[in-house]
């Protein structure tokens, strides 16, 4: 088992399984020590890295079906356990909305949740996450830290001697309430209380954990116009159509969820409302049902009736994987998410994302698939070739293939596809038209129930708006792309006395295209360096940095100076009237007599690197922002450039970020080459630059050009 995927489980059938309900009991012990009301155990997959749902505890599995197999890089609190190797602790449900939104969309209710990795020091084996109501307090205590760490702990060490003696762990089933009693005595514990809860003049019912009748008073099942044995053994709302709506559920879920009581009205057709409340425990509800008074407000509130739909289940299942598709970006990242995120949720084992372009069946990724050549020999195809995927993508309509043989039947001839056994053809289908096909590929044979069918369906449509966008923003982005190449100089020229390298890293939001440029150029026997920045992140920044730079070349090669060739530029952008502003920073390098002649407008101070490895910042005067002031100055400086010495140019990308002060910014800048101004150019410039890309995503454009002195001859 690897570092961070491995698992505890063996081949079935290797050895004798692990007689004790090992997870079980450590979970519920966990659980009862620190008072929490329901939780998990997560293993992790022995070949993949996802986390899979062993047993869950004190809530029906199905609360948490949108998680009961997750990729280990998915943003919840488990998967973050075990790839950070610590404690999670989600204070409330506001912290939950900040953290983890795609977890409060599907379950806004007010609730404290703790999850801890089970690992060794050199395994990781799962999870463990536990829940509390929302009135806990705020913090988890020092002495529950340690408690829930140490049973975790101690389950990791069992699990892995456990592996290491090849022994598989038993299934075992999920910690819920006592089972359902049949009896209205029984489930009472008196005759006498069932006589007296039969006398009420409010109905009363008694839920378990899965929302199953287990009592009913006649009240109850004269309000609910329902006979009381048909209620029994049922979930209320399968029971009374009325009822078989998912706002209604969402109230009994919310209610065990936070342990809140909770309550909700309906319309009992064609005229009475109702008033339901619900009184949580760790064991089930219990529900009281009465006539509703004050109608007029209750109609505002209620929902309207008769609009039975899907399982609450299966908009969570949504909700949670729409949050997730927001999250990307390009056609790639589409694809690894639908591979994160939907193929282990829905149990499939493959993915292909087809799309077309120019008649032909074009790849867009696959996973799963150990021989990429399975999948790649369709790229290219024409989309007249009977295959299922273009058929799929020409009409629209999906195809499900429960077997090997199904595919066989309807398409003879075409190759069977590596090991899979039943696949699922997904049309992805946005503004109205089809944009791609998504294949889900399972290794046995696979029944698609018409609940399924409908699901799947439901997430190919989220998908296709999600690679619509993708596709577009790719295009942009190789627009941009290639625009900036073309506005930037490809390489440095080789000048006497001088190395330079440069390095240019564009923003990680946005379309990636800015206006940060440089430029290094002979001038007249010496050199001439440039360094700067337009304002904004777009086509227009880009252009106008490009007519900045060319500017700046022709002010040179008539040999204007410095401050000349500043406010010659400043001139032009305000003649230009583009209403962008830019930092420039130029420089006139005399590497023969060990000077540098530089002007400034509104640009980061450079930094020197003395050739005894002392940094200076050369916080020079200079003029305003170029394009505000058409009578602004930009008054020069000579400065010492003797053989050995370094000028680190630069545009605020590289030291300003979100949360960090500019100064301290700029002195890490000037410790990291003090201590790395030795190295090659090459080098130096990838370590400056890559320290700043380490710390996170850039919200601005990085633009650097090293300038070293070399000794005469």
């Amino acid at each position: 088992m690897s570092e961070g995927q491995s698992s505890a489980r063996a081949p079935a059938g290797a050895r004798t399984p692990v007689g004790r309900p090992l997870l079980s009991l450590t979970l519920a012990s966990m659980m009862d020590e620190v008072h929490a009301h329901s939780g998990a155990v997560y293993l992790l997959s022995p070949d993949r890295p996802v986390l899979e749902m062993a047993v869950m505890a004190g809530l029906p599995r199905a609360f948490a079906a949108p998680w009961e197999r997750v990729a280990l890089s998915a943003p919840i609190p488990v998967a973050d356990a075990v790839r950070d190797r610590r404690l999670v602790w989600v204070g409330g449900e506001e912290e939950m909305a900040r953290r983890y939104p795609r977890i409060a969309v599907v379950l806004p209710y007010p609730f404290a949740l703790a999850a801890l990795p089970v690992a060794t020091a050199t395994r990781a084996y799962g999870a463990v996450f536990v829940t509390w109501p929302g009135t806990r307090p705020q913090e988890l205590s020092d002495w529950e830290r340690d408690h829930m760490a140490a049973a975790c702990d101690r389950l990791a060490v069992r699990l892995e001697r456990a592996a290491e003696q090849s022994l598989p762990l038993a299934d075992e089933p999920d910690l819920l309430a006592a089972p359902l009693v049949g009896g209205t005595a029984g489930t009472l514990g008196s005759v006498e209380a069932a006589r007296m809860v039969s006398r009420l003049p409010y109905g009363l019912c008694s839920l378990d954990v899965h929302g199953r009748v287990g009592f009913a008073n006649a009240a109850a099942a004269e309000l609910l116009d329902v006979p009381v044995g048909r209620l029994l053994g049922t979930h209320l709302w399968a029971s009374v159509p009325w009822l078989n709506d998912p706002v209604y559920e969402d109230r009994y879920r919310a209610a065990l969820f936070s342990q809140h009581v909770t309550s909700f009205v309906a319309l009992r057709p064609p005229s009475d409302w109702l008033s339901f409340r619900l009184y949580p425990s760790t064991t089930g509800l219990s529900v009281r049902i009465s006539r509703a008074r004050a109608v007029t407000e209750m109609n505002r509130a209620a929902p309207q009736p008769g609009r039975a739909g899907a399982r609450l289940v299966t908009i969570s299942q949504v909700l949670d994987l729409a949050g997730a598709l927001t999250e990307a970006v390009g056609v790639q990242d589409v694809v690894q998410l639908v591979a994160d995120e939907v193929v282990p949720a829905v149990g499939s084992q493959g993915l292909v994302v087809l799309g077309s372009r120019a008649g032909r069946l074009q790849v867009l990724g696959h996973r799963g698939y150990p021989d990429p050549r399975v999948v790649e020999r369709y790229d290219g195809m024409p989309l007249s070739e009977p295959t299922p995927g273009s058929q799929v993508l020409r009409t629209g309509v999906p195809a499900f293939f429960e077997s090997r043989a199904d595919v066989e039947r309807l398409y003879p001839s075409l190759v069977s596809m590596s090991d899979f056994a039943a696949w699922a053809y997904l049309p992805l289908i946005a503004s109205g038209r089809p944009v791609g096909t998504c294949v889900l590929s399972y290794t046995a044979p696979h029944h698609f129930a018409t609940e399924e069918r409908a699901v799947l369906t439901s997430l190919a449509g989220l998908i296709a708006q999600a690679l619509e966008r993708a596709v577009l923003y790719d295009a942009k982005h190789r627009l941009a792309h290639g625009l900036q190449e073309a506005l930037l100089p490809h390489t440095l020229p080789s000048l006497a006395g001088i190395e330079a390298a440069a390095r240019y890293l564009p923003a990680t939001q946005g379309m990636e295209i800015g206006g940060d440029f440089y430029d290094l150029v002979p001038a007249q026997g010496m050199a001439a360096a440039v360094i700067g920045d337009v304002q904004g992140h777009n086509v227009t920044a880009a252009g106008l940095m490009g007519q900045v730079r060319t500017a700046v070349r022709a002010y040179t090669a008539v040999g204007q100076p410095p401050e000349d060739v500043m406010r010659s530029t400043n001139r032009l952008l305000l003649d230009l009237g583009a209403e962008l502003f830019a930092s420039c920073l130029y420089l006139r390098l005399d590497p023969a007599h060990g000077r540098a002649v530089m002007s400034r407008a509104g640009h980061p101070p450079p930094l020197l690197r003395r050739p005894d490895g002392r940094v200076r910042v050369l916080d020079l005067a200079g003029g305003p922002l170029l394009g505000i002031d058409g009578s602004a100055s930009y008054p020069s400086t000579e400065v010492d450039f003797s053989p050995g010495s370094v000028l680190v140019l630069y545009t605020d990308g590289l030291v300003e970020s979100p949360g960090t002060d500019f100064e301290v910014a700029l002195a890490d800048l000037g410790r990291r080459l003090t201590d790395l101004g030795d190295l090659p150019m090459d080098e130096l410039a990838d370590a400056l630059v890559q320290h700043g890309a380490d710390v996170g995503g850039r919200p601005d454009d990085v633009a650097v050009l090293l300038l070293r002195a070399l000794p005469a001859g």
